[in-house]
């Protein structure tokens, strides 16, 4: 069974508790060399189906070498887990071993990549609650203690101790149903979510920006005469996908007036997202833009992490020898450095960009400065029809039940969607439709267990991990050490008759 099957659009959230176990099992007392190819090829079945939906954006050989280079991630976690293994209540020190490979995962290289995380597949599990306690991190260390505590039970020959583990990995699951979501203690503000589409699916759809925005511009529109017409409440604030607007219009007089137009029909204040040139036009910003009826373009947010070879390309030129696919990113795209916050009214919107949302320092600095609600605006028509869309859904919903905060998903082609506090979905706009969703979002200032620690419990995880591992290592060392010294000294001599 791959732990593929945890993960949307499969749902098994409890595929994700059983793998880790059976993982562990498998490189359990096995020669360290065949641990490092069990894991690369676990990992290998992983990440090749995982992320196959990347190879509609860059085409498959960067599909390969993304899944096969994130695949040699699962050597060091293998071996770290038959190395734990040898140490007393060894379930513990593997879950910690997961959550360190995690953690380096997803930071390195170039900022790491979070895609695949164990938590990230619990949106329907009754653990998902952990999550506003220890965040991802620790999440993903309670499916990965649940797994080392079911092997648990199958190698461990004493009873009580097997009755223990299974107890035990029952309550890891069962237990969270306790935990509520955190309420939100604001007022609340209306909200509509346009979703205007794309012509084509696919790369394709980038051979028609301005009908991307014209899409976004006639759906507002609408909107604005629902609103006129009684059909629909004003909102405070209306939120526009990542890429609704290619064309800078800060450089296209076309584009801002249309823009402008309706921003002003609907009358009040429109986060959009555009993606505008530096200054000497060789690369460009992912920008979001809250764009007000009355003064036009105000505060702006640039998107802090760009993802590797999908926005910008590390190492260009050794790339473009190995594919002319880089050519279809031919601008890089420059990162932000400061935190996705809007002031709108009395509320303030904490918002991040499409795989932004995977990260947890991102989303957390988001709540951390202010946002009473997060908002998502992502373009998903970039990968088409795949298992893509949802999968970067449940991480909406994992942020939510963390923070305590609504989630708004405001995509180009599809899923935009509504997602409360306790991570379910209230409202969702489908693949590849035009449409607007107006909702009611309430505030909150209140933080979680899980924002407010931060990331120490994932420090505290990897370093426990890292340390187990290590003390293996050091142990095993002086062993060897102790034997080479006592077969070393010399023995006394034999004296004649005695055996």
């Amino acid at each position: 069974m791959s732990l593929i099957a945890a993960f949307p659009p499969y749902d098994l959230w409890f595929v994700a508790v059983l793998v880790p176990g059976a993982f562990a099992l498998l490189v359990r007392d096995q020669p360290l060399k065949r641990v490092a190819v069990l894991g690369y090829l676990f990992g290998a079945g992983f990440f090749l189906p995982l992320l196959d939906w990347t190879g509609m954006e860059v085409g498959p050989i960067p599909w390969l070498i993304l899944a096969l280079f994130e695949a040699a991630f699962f050597i060091p976690l293998a071996l770290g887990l038959t190395l734990v293994q040898r140490l007393p209540a060894w379930p513990l020190w593997t879950a910690a071993v997961w959550v360190a490979d995690e953690a380096i995962r997803g930071r390195l290289p170039y900022g790491g990549f979070t895609w695949g995380k164990l938590a990230f597949s619990q949106a329907d599990s009754p653990m998902l609650g952990l999550a506003s306690w220890g965040g991802s991190p620790g999440l993903s260390f309670a499916v990965a203690l649940a797994g080392g505590l079911l092997a648990w039970v199958v190698v461990e020959r004493r009873l009580w101790l097997r009755a223990a583990a299974a107890a035990g990995a029952v309550a890891i699951v069962v237990a969270p149903l306790l935990i509520q979501p955190m309420t939100p203690d604001g007022d609340t503000v209306t909200v509509a979510i346009v979703q205007g589409n794309v012509p084509a699916e696919g790369l394709a759809y980038n051979d028609e920006k301005r009908a991307i925005t014209r899409n976004h511009v006639e759906a507002t529109e609408r909107l604005a005469d629902d609103i006129d017409a009684g059909r629909v409440e004003r909102p405070d604030v209306v939120l526009w996908p990542e890429n609704s607007s290619d064309i800078s219009p800060f450089h296209d007089a076309d584009t801002y007036r249309a823009i402008d137009g309706a921003v002003r029909a609907v009358g009040v204040p429109t986060l959009i997202s555009a993606i505008v040139p530096t200054d000497d036009g060789r690369n460009v910003r992912n920008t979001s833009i809250l764009w007000d009826p009355e003064t036009g373009p105000g505060d702006t947010y640039v998107k802090r992490h760009p993802m590797p070879f999908g926005e910008y390309i590390p190492m260009r030129s050794i790339a473009e020898r190995i594919t002319d696919a880089v050519n279809q990113q031919p601008r890089d795209h420059l990162p932000g450095d400061t935190v996705g916050i809007f002031q709108v009214g009395d509320a303030t919107i904490g918002n991040v960009i499409c795989f932004e949302v995977a990260f947890d320092g991102i989303v957390r600095d988001a709540v951390i400065d202010g946002g009473q609600f997060l908002s998502v605006q992502t373009n998903n028509a970039t990968f088409g029809r795949t298992e893509m869309t949802e999968q970067q859904l449940a991480q909406s919903r994992v942020r939510a039940f963390e923070h305590g905060r609504t989630v708004l998903v405001s995509a180009l082609a599809g899923v935009s969607a509504v997602v409360a506090p306790d991570g379910s979905v209230l409202d969702r706009a489908e693949l590849f439709t035009q449409d607007v969703i107006v909702t009611e979002v309430p505030l909150a200032d209140g933080l979680t267990p899980a924002t407010r620690v931060g990331a120490w419990p994932e420090w505290i995880i990897t370093a426990l991990g890292v340390g187990a591992a290590g003390l293996v290592i050091v142990n095993a060392r002086r062993a060897r050490r102790a034997g080479a010294s006592v077969a070393d000294e010399p023995r006394p001599p034999v004296e004649a008759g005695v055996p």
